[in-house]
């Protein structure tokens, strides 16, 4: 029994992409058509409608969120699938008039998501 399971967490390592090799025109990507309307191209909460949500968009690269990044490395991720307040994303685009059609999140494009933000969130230092 204890073969088997090392063995399947030997199979699950390679099958997991790890993030270094996560295709980061992918993250950009879904950055680009998913998150920057509101968070901007920079991610510093710039976006056309950054200031139109309750409570408004964040800067996402100061000192506070890299310590968060740092200290919850999943926090990107987990703001996509839980959302703040339950609906508050659809709720800002849909009283703003902007469709985003669905999407059906991959652990790839989780990753690659992470990968492209953490990339500019670093180098706003």
């Amino acid at each position: 029994m204890k073969v088997l399971f090392i063995a399947s967490l030997g199979i699950l390592a390679l099958v997991q992409t790890p993030l270094s090799f996560a295709d980061n025109a992918n993250g950009k990507t879904l950055y680009s058509q998913r998150c920057a309307v509101c968070h901007g191209a920079d991610i510093k909460g710039t976006g056309p409608l950054a200031n139109k949500s309750t409570p408004p968009t964040p800067d996402l690269t100061t000192s506070a969120f890299k310590k968060r990044l740092n200290d919850y490395p999943g926090v990107i991720v987990s703001s996509i699938i839980l959302r703040p307040n339950g609906d508050l994303i659809p709720r800002t685009l849909q009283e703003n008039g902007v469709k985003i059609p669905p999407h059906a999140w991959s652990i790839k494009d989780l990753r690659d998501l992470h990968q492209y933000m953490t990339g500019v969130i670093s180098k706003n230092r």
